[in-house]
């Protein structure tokens, strides 16, 4: 029942998007963006049951305040009732909310447990939010660089405007990844909602969270935590490749940011005599 409800409203939203699609955000989109790992799926589909749990108990609110203002006006009822207690509604009134709260919290908490249990990991990412960008660490495989936004003047075709990132976070398609948030400055927050995710990164602390993507593809998201003046120009950009691809990427990658690193060092040493 619960999938076949949550699978009827995502139909109705598919429709009404007219088969736009929602692996990113689109203008004037309708509902949320399209779920790629299994915590997004669940939260997905318990947002579509309880909307129509929401409006189910509006419309049955709005049902009886109609009722009551025909039947119970002043013209209907020139000598006003003068009832002050009802035990039998009272009781009603008391438990049917109750065991809606409890209906809608077993589902809700069987969620939350299975967000908080990591399966057996295959890769561990370290992002680290700073004013105002994300800095990752493959800690396996000792990489470690800046995702910095794209400025207007530098996008490509396929870029997205305040989206997209210089370096792009890269992971492998149908693997449990374990993403290790922190901050070296202010509270910042990694979102990415077709993964589910958004996980607060707190300066001198860890937080953790896990998902599996099976899906390849380039997907965004941002700091979900206004974080300052430059807040809104923070974005997340992932690249899911297939496991072949991944393995390519990590090779060069290893190359190029290794350059970098070595590039850096010997600048400083040759700043060194000067400094002496």
């Amino acid at each position: 029942m619960y999938r076949k409800i949550s699978a009827a409203v995502a139909s109705a939203i598919a429709v009404a998007t007219s088969g736009s699609a929602l692996a990113t955000p689109r203008p004037w989109q309708l509902g949320m963006q399209e779920p790629v790992t299994s915590i997004a799926q669940g939260i997905y589909d318990l947002h579509n049951v309880l909307l129509v749990v929401c409006v189910l108990i509006a419309s049955f609110v709005l049902g009886l305040l109609l009722y009551i203002m025909v039947r119970f006006k002043a013209s209907a009822n020139p000598v006003p009732s003068k009832t002050t207690h009802n035990t039998f509604l009272e009781i009603v009134w008391t438990a049917v909310p109750i065991l809606i709260l409890v209906l809608i919290a077993i589902p809700s908490f069987k969620l939350l447990a299975y967000q908080a249990h990591a399966p057996k990991i295959d890769l561990t990412i370290k992002a680290t939010g700073y004013q105002w960008y994300w800095g990752y660490e493959y800690p396996d495989d000792g990489i470690s660089f800046d995702a910095t936004m794209v400025q207007a003047e530098d996008l490509k075709d396929k870029s997205l405007r305040l989206m997209d990132t210089e370096n792009r976070l890269v992971i492998p398609a149908g693997k449990n990844i374990r993403l290790i948030t922190t901050a070296a400055d202010v509270i910042h927050a990694w979102a990415v909602f077709p993964f589910g995710v958004n996980i607060n990164a707190t300066p001198g602390r860890i937080n953790e969270v896990w998902f599996r993507v099976d899906k390849t593809g380039t997907y965004y998201g941002h700091c979900n935590k206004i974080c300052g003046g430059n807040h809104a120009f923070m974005p997340i950009a992932v690249d899911v490749l297939s496991e072949k691809d991944y393995a390519a990427w990590l090779v060069d990658a290893k190359k190029k940011f290794a350059k970098v690193e070595e590039t850096q060092a010997v600048k400083l040493a040759a700043l060194a005599p000067a400094a002496r």
